[in-house]
């Protein structure tokens, strides 16, 4: 038996494999004991922990502390498979470094890139570590974003904007994650459509259902992506 938590659950890359896979929630520590696991890992912030401790082993982490690539290898290790991860990490790493070379020798070295996340009301700019593949733009490809958008997310990760002032932290590139359901009117705003990257045509739509971790599953996903988009 096992179980996911609602976000893994509802990613559409996750679909096939959790297929049968019960959803749980450490709000409801009955759900997870239903599953009768052998493992719990969790998230160091969540409620509850000393609930699902009771239940079996738990390995909690903090969102952060280890970079997205040293993540994963920990909880290789943890499922022992980290001679199998840490080969995929170090190819990843190697991959998505040689592609963004190819983005800086064919754009130019300050080519910039800004993420921008929207539920077509509200819009988010997300900085190098916070998924939505920010992880390999930033830190595996080493592309630059603004440098109002670095001082606008260097406290939090990330930062809220309103659609007026959209168009002063567009970079070269604009990665747009939303969702299927998004109201995207406010692309046809005379704001949006002033906008460089747009006129260009070098904006990349991503799902963030698809987006929002940086699991080895998304960021090839993502990477196949941006080395397509910002490759054109």
């Amino acid at each position: 038996m096992s179980g996911v938590d609602q976000w893994s659950k509802n990613n559409p890359l996750f679909e096939e494999d959790l297929e049968g896979v019960a959803e749980v929630t450490e709000a409801e520590p009955e759900s997870i004991l239903a599953e009768d696991p052998d493992l719990i890992i969790a998230g160091a912030n969540m409620e509850n922990l000393e609930e699902l401790e009771k239940i079996a082993p738990t390995v909690t982490y903090t969102w952060g502390k280890l970079n997205y690539l040293e993540q994963q290898i920990e909880i290789g290790k943890l499922v022992g498979k980290e001679d199998e991860t840490r080969a995929w990490a170090e190819d990843f790493e190697k991959r998505a470094a040689d592609i963004g070379s190819k983005i800086k020798e064919k754009h130019g070295e300050e080519t910039t890139v800004t993420v921008i996340e929207t539920d077509g009301k509200g819009f988010y700019l997300f900085g190098e570590a916070w998924g939505r593949g920010t992880e390999i733009l930033y830190q595996a490809m080493d592309l630059k974003m603004p440098e109002n958008v670095q001082k606008a997310v260097s406290s939090d990760g990330y930062y809220e904007i309103s659609q007026e002032v959209l168009a002063e932290y567009a970079g070269d590139y604009i990665v747009l994650s939303r969702g299927e359901e998004t109201d995207m009117s406010f692309t046809d705003s005379e704001v949006w459509q002033s906008i460089p990257a747009v006129q260009n045509d070098n904006v990349i739509e991503i799902d963030t259902a698809a987006s929002s971790y940086s699991d080895p599953t998304t960021l090839e996903y993502l990477l196949e992506i941006y080395s397509k988009g910002l490759m054109e």
